[in-house]
This record gives C-alpha cells, structure tokens and sequence, in this order.
C-alpha cells in the first residue's frame, strides 16, 4: 500500500510543477491557493502517508487503510478541480458539490488515518 501512495504523490509532484509553470508563464498568478494545495496536500502528504505505510506494513493492510485510499484518492481530485472553479464561470452549487464533496472526502479520509496510525503504527524497537 506504501508504494502506491508514493506513486501517486510522484503524479502530484508532476502537476503541481507543471501547473506552476502554467500560472508562470501566463502570468495567472490567482491560482496560487490551487497551486499550493496540489503541492502539499497532493504531492508532500500523499507521500508522507505512503513513507508511514510503506514502514508500518500492519497499518497499511488493514480495512481502514484501504477504505482511507479511496476516500483520499477520489475526493482530493474533485476537491482540486473545485478550487479551480473559483475562477471560471461556474454554477455556484456545480462548485460546491466539488469543494464539498471532495473537501469533506479528504477529511474522512485524514480521519481514518488518524485512526489507523493509534490503532495500529507500534514502535519497531
């Protein structure tokens, strides 16, 4: 499960670098938030999760870890596209069903980590 995680932050990093060369060069800079989000949240937590679980092998198998997969790997795009909605012309609930529903996606999802890290990630000493 651990390298699945990495590799997907490793698609982030791709984004978030080409994404900042996108605002760069058409000197879009309201982006920023986006741009940041896909950065930390996409490519650093993304691949912390994955360093956790590629350590900790009895946290990355469980039920909670695989339910956390899906719930983080399909709200954080949704949530993404969302925030890029702010600034094209969009009906107000279209974006609140991204924003929400992924945002609200990315939490349980941090949720249930928090969760498999108590129950589950024992010192290795």
């Amino acid at each position: 499960m651990g390298a699945k995680w990495i590799k997907i932050s490793v698609l982030y990093l791709v984004i978030v670098l080409a994404f900042g060369l996108f605002m760069h060069y058409t000197v879009q800079l309201e982006w920023k938030a986006t741009h940041a989000h896909i950065g930390v949240v996409g490519w650093l937590t993304t691949g912390f999760i994955g360093l956790i679980y590629s350590i900790y092998k009895d946290a990355a198998e469980t039920g909670l870890a695989k339910a956390q997969f899906w719930f983080y790997n399909i709200g954080l795009p949704f949530l993404f596209v969302g925030m890029m909605m702010v600034y094209i012309d969009v009906p107000r609930w279209l974006f609140e069903l991204f924003v929400s529903g992924g945002g609200i996606a990315v939490a349980i999802s941090v949720l249930f980590f928090v969760v498999n890290v108590f129950k589950y990630v024992r010192s290795t000493s």
